[in-house]
């Protein structure tokens, strides 16, 4: 029982992985989508963080008597992979934005069926706002 205690970070990794990928490729929501990947990627971020931790470790500064350290390197490169993590979630919104000023939507299906429409007509195709009830009795 210890042993799986143990390992709990890394129990909270593959749910979190599995969660992240799970949501990538069965949600057809272009937001829902990039939720997904940023879980993906902070599994990935608690994985490195519990991979660099060592127990009984000490800080990697010379001290006497002490011949076990904590590599720092593990927690220095996921505070970069943080800072890039939000940077591209926020870009992908930024076009997730521009999607849906163009499509009116951001459902992959509905912008897949205007762009197989705008390509058999050669015409642009002049999209309805539609309120969240009237997508619901579409969707059933």
């Amino acid at each position: 029982m210890s042993n799986v205690a143990g390992l709990f970070n890394y129990w909270v990794v593959i749910f979190l992985m599995m969660a992240g990928f799970f949501v990538v490729i069965s949600q057809g929501n272009l937001v829902k989508k990039i939720i997904g990947l940023s879980l993906f990627q902070a599994s990935a971020f608690i994985l490195y963080i519990s991979i660099g931790h060592v127990s009984g470790g000490e800080v990697p500064i010379y001290v006497e008597g002490s011949n076990l350290y904590s590599n720092p390197l593990p927690h220095v490169l996921i505070l970069t992979a943080i800072v890039v993590s939000v940077s591209t979630t926020a870009v992908g919104l930024a076009i997730i934005i521009r999607i849906k000023e163009t499509y009116n939507t951001v459902e992959e299906d509905e912008i897949q069926v205007i762009d197989n429409r705008k390509d058999d007509e050669d015409e642009p195709v002049v999209v309805e706002e539609k309120h969240s009830s009237e997508y619901k009795e579409d969707r059933s």
